[in-house]
């Protein structure tokens, strides 16, 4: 069994090709948030590709809650955004979800031998369901979509840490895996994240708090795990972990 760390389409297609099992790593915000979700008791989260599709899935499902963001922000209609400290409102409802790369990223990846969500709030929990299949893993670091140039320095970041925590050997993007890990190891996570150009993002729309949020480590056991595909995405329930 080895471990790869290929970022944003290309892990995808990777996963799909080989029946691998895939992680998306979204880690500023959406894989924190779906993670966050179901340890707050969201009963299933609909993961779909547009606002639109989120839109149209809450006429069918009226007492959905409708999380997600559009340049960090909620798009107009939505209940709430798409930050891992809000959460809390989701306890007993189906939840609609879509963010600008990490909804992508899951839905292009369906067909992969089991499909996660995990960051760093959830790296212990899903480092270990990813391992139970005894096949090789593929960590998706999501990167941005429609901008392949971008540096998804927290995405590397918490790819990375999943992957200090297995003994499997890694393939595809050894040589990243072992700089990030060295730059965890001297400076660690939170300075990693807030130090990303994504933070900058952040900042500027007014969601600073998230930045250390989303950096801590095994802030939950919950794996949001791909269970079908769906009209408008996939569908996410929490997996064993």
């Amino acid at each position: 069994m080895t471990w790869h760390l290929i970022e944003g389409e290309a892990g995808c297609t990777f996963a799909r090709e080989n029946r691998c099992v895939a992680v998306i790593v979204d880690a500023l915000r959406a894989s924190a948030t779906a993670a966050m979700l179901l340890d707050a008791g969201a009963t299933e989260i609909h993961v779909v590709r547009e606002v639109a599709d989120a839109l149209t899935l809450k006429k069918q499902l009226p007492e959905a809650l409708l999380f997600g963001e559009r340049g960090g922000l909620p798009p107009a209609g939505f209940d709430y955004g798409n930050s891992p400290r809000e959460v809390g409102h989701a306890a007993g409802h189906t939840v609609v979800f879509t963010t600008t790369t990490g909804s992508t990223r899951l839905v292009d990846a369906f067909g992969a031998a089991a499909l996660y969500m995990g960051t760093t709030t959830n790296a212990t929990a899903v480092a270990k369901a990813a391992a139970c299949h005894g096949t090789d893993v593929v960590l998706v670091p999501a990167g941005l979509a429609g901008d392949p140039a971008f540096d998804a320095q927290e995405d590397w970041v918490a790819a990375a840490a999943i992957a200090m925590l297995s003994d499997a050997p890694i393939g595809e993007g050894a040589l990243l895996y072992r700089d990030w890990r060295q730059k965890i190891e001297l400076d660690g996570l939170g300075a990693l994240f807030d130090g990303a150009p994504h933070a900058e993002k952040l900042r500027a729309v007014g969601c600073e708090a998230d930045l250390a949020f989303c950096a801590r480590l095994d802030e939950t056991h919950a794996v949001p795990e791909a269970v079908s595909r769906t009209e408008y995405g996939v569908l996410v329930k929490k997996g064993q972990a």
